[in-house]
């Protein structure tokens, strides 16, 4: 496709790169001899590619017929190829906004190459398709042809969008090294940001200078000065992602962009970036927050006589929230703009903030204290403490304040316990809106007593195999992950699951009780069948047949230069009793022992004891803390090698009697 609707924006395009006084611009489709004769990238040479170049050209332009500007973003990329197996996959998604046809963004003048030497296998026009994702946003969607060892990987496209306030920022550090990235924005002066530059690595260069009277005002003709900005950062290191993180951009090296105000040619200028005192007014008035929370009448008509009556706070607070959490179904949505909560609570469908709106309302109509919290999910970031970036938050809880405690709740999850929040919200802190008094920020802390527990008896018979019964019973947020599974897959179809995890052992009559029940524990009883490995005169036994709740060792890298977040504490428990009967006898059992933590923040032991002819094993994983600076890798990486060394390579050897 390319910009004959928009055949300005080349001309704007080519007029501002001749002003990228500190940056390298590089043509597209034209890679140097160096860079295809690149066999690999000193710096990180196991990498199975390298960036060899990225820009992002950001600029405001003028459409006079229609009395309106638009920013336009023209992304170029280069990246080379090392290792095909280890490069993954080929294709590229490039997403864009559409939202209801109004104000939809544009995807221009996209194109895309594989170089391979002097060879070039362009992508054909019919081999760009689109797909639709969620939110109002689709993707342009394409592979790379003909890939191979020593390709050069090489695209570009222009984005055309009316929305200048998510514009973000760019991103200098990919999941590949990068030689060289390049950022520049010429934006009008009465758009303003704070540009904030993140992660580890600092800018090679930076400029900023004034174009006088670079933009046109699209309404008479007239011309405002523009502000231009470049970044260059060369030599960037990979980014590997590995479990048990926060959103990977809070770490990456980027620069973010979070507006502040805006001052139309004619008219008062809006603020975007305010005190929280102007915050929370702005909250207080909006259609779509505030107004919704002055619905405690009509939820106090709705409330079921019976709980209004519970003489117990606690009591009654419980059973107000699995009102609401019964009374809807989530639609999958965090914000559901313009709509009203009695609406939602009337079709027993609702986003996130209708629900738990709805949840704040129906705990005040019940004669107690709550408030809502604004706070932005484990993938979207944190937000910025220093000043309000509204745009960070994109996710609502309730608070409830009773006996001197704070308990968050979100009713969205049928199979959320009491004090339960989902995982996605999980994130450091968020933010009290207290109106009255002032907001305030507020620790995310998760619910503590997620336990995994499990308790086997198993005893041998004459024909050598172990028979018995195992009973399991998982605690809060194991518990939950279990519901969740059991209400997606449907009980029989979980429990087929559950019985392939366990390879080399028959398991039957499994049942699940207290399903619907979710403030208890989840139980799981089957009987089992052990059929020991045979090895010459020795008889092998793996006594952890269990499914443990962690089943290898999340962390695989030599070094990681970014926090551990596992979301929750939590605990593993097994006794285990191992009857030999007059069939065998113990010639040899794995050493009893532990390992700790520094700080006590979790310890892992086990014990086996002898007695006759029967074995008793504990075995305890406790992980008391669930944020772990970078600095505690090494030790983790250890913990969690030995705590999978004694479940899964240590056995038990007998011989018969």
């Amino acid at each position: 496709m390319h910009l004959k609707k928009y055949f300005f924006l080349l001309l704007f395009s080519s007029f501002y790169l001749s002003y990228s006084q500190s940056g390298r611009i590089d043509e597209f489709g034209k890679p140097s001899k160096e860079e295809l004769e690149l066999k690999s990238y000193e710096a990180e040479p196991e990498a199975a590619g390298v960036v060899l170049y990225e820009s992002g050209n950001y600029y405001a332009v003028s459409i006079v017929k229609r009395t309106a500007f638009r920013l336009v973003m023209e992304i170029h990329r280069k990246v080379k190829v090392f290792d095909v197996a280890k490069f993954g996959s080929s294709s590229v998604e490039i997403p864009y906004y559409v939202g209801n046809g109004f104000y939809e963004e544009e995807l221009l003048d996209y194109k895309a190459i594989t170089h391979n030497g002097i060879l070039q296998d362009a992508v054909q026009d019919d081999a760009f398709y689109t797909i639709e994702k969620s939110g109002g946003r689709k993707a342009l969607k394409f592979t790379f042809p003909n890939v191979q060892k020593g390709s050069i990987l090489e695209y570009k496209y222009t984005l055309v969008t009316p929305y200048f306030f998510n514009m973000n920022g760019w991103e200098f550090q990919n999941n590949l090294p990068t030689i060289y990235s390049f950022f520049q924005t010429i934006l009008p002066v009465n758009i303003k940001f704070n540009r904030v530059l993140y992660g580890p690595k600092k800018l090679d260069n930076h400029s900023n200078y004034i174009k006088k009277d670079g933009f046109l005002i699209p309404s008479n003709n007239g011309h405002v000065d523009s502000e231009v900005n470049i970044y260059v950062m060369k030599n960037i290191p990979s980014f590997e992602e590995e479990s048990f993180m926060l959103a990977r951009r809070n770490y990456i090296s980027r620069i973010a962009y979070e507006p502040v105000s805006y001052k139309p040619f004619h008219g008062e200028e809006k603020v975007y970036t305010r005190s929280w005192k102007d915050v929370d007014h702005q909250f207080e008035s909006r259609e779509d927050f505030g107004d919704q929370l002055n619905k405690n009448n009509y939820f106090k008509r709705k409330l079921p006589n019976a709980i209004l009556q519970i003489q117990d706070d606690m009591e009654r607070a419980k059973a107000v929230y699995g009102f609401i959490q019964n009374n809807y179904t989530w639609n999958g949505r965090y914000f559901n703009y313009g709509n009203d909560i009695k609406d939602s609570f009337q079709d027993k469908l609702g986003s996130v903030s209708d629900i738990n709106l709805s949840l704040v309302n129906a705990l005040e109509a019940a004669n107690l204290h709550s408030k809502s919290v604004i706070l932005s999910t484990r993938d979207n970031g944190l937000p910025t403490e220093l000043y309000p970036v509204l745009s960070n938050f994109n996710y609502v809880l309730a608070v409830l304040m009773i006996n001197n405690e704070r308990i968050l709740l979100d009713a969205t999850d049928k199979q959320a316990p009491f004090g339960v929040i989902p995982f996605r919200a999980l994130n450091v802190q968020g933010r009290v809106m207290d109106f009255k008094n002032g907001s305030y920020w507020m620790p995310i802390v998760p619910f503590k007593q997620n336990i995994h527990f499990a308790n086997a008896q198993i005893t041998a018979d004459e024909n050598g195999s172990f028979n018995g019964k195992v009973n399991q019973a998982s605690y809060g947020y194991i518990g939950l992950e279990k519901r969740n599974a059991i209400a997606e897959e449907n009980l029989e179809e979980y429990i087929k699951t559950e019985e392939k995890d366990k390879a080399g052992i028959e398991i039957d009559s499994y049942q699940v009780e207290d399903i619907g029940d979710i403030e208890k524990p989840l139980k799981e009883n089957y009987n089992i069948t052990i059929e020991p490995e045979i090895v010459g005169d020795k008889i092998i036994l793996y006594p952890f047949f269990n499914k443990t709740y962690l089943n290898e060792n999340p962390f695989k890298m030599k070094e990681r230069s970014y926090p551990m977040d596992f979301g929750f504490p939590f605990t593993n428990t097994y006794l285990i009793s191992i009857d030999l009967g007059n069939v065998y006898e113990v010639e040899q059992l794995p050493k009893s022992r532990s390992i700790k933590l520094p700080r006590e923040d979790g310890e892992c032991s086990v014990t086996y004891v002898a007695e006759g002819n029967k074995i008793n094993i504990r075995f305890n994983m406790k992980l008391a803390a669930y944020n772990f600076p970078p600095d505690a890798y090494q030790s983790l990486k250890e913990y969690f090698g030995t705590m999978l060394t004694i479940l899964k390579k240590e056995s038990i050897i007998l011989k018969k009697i």
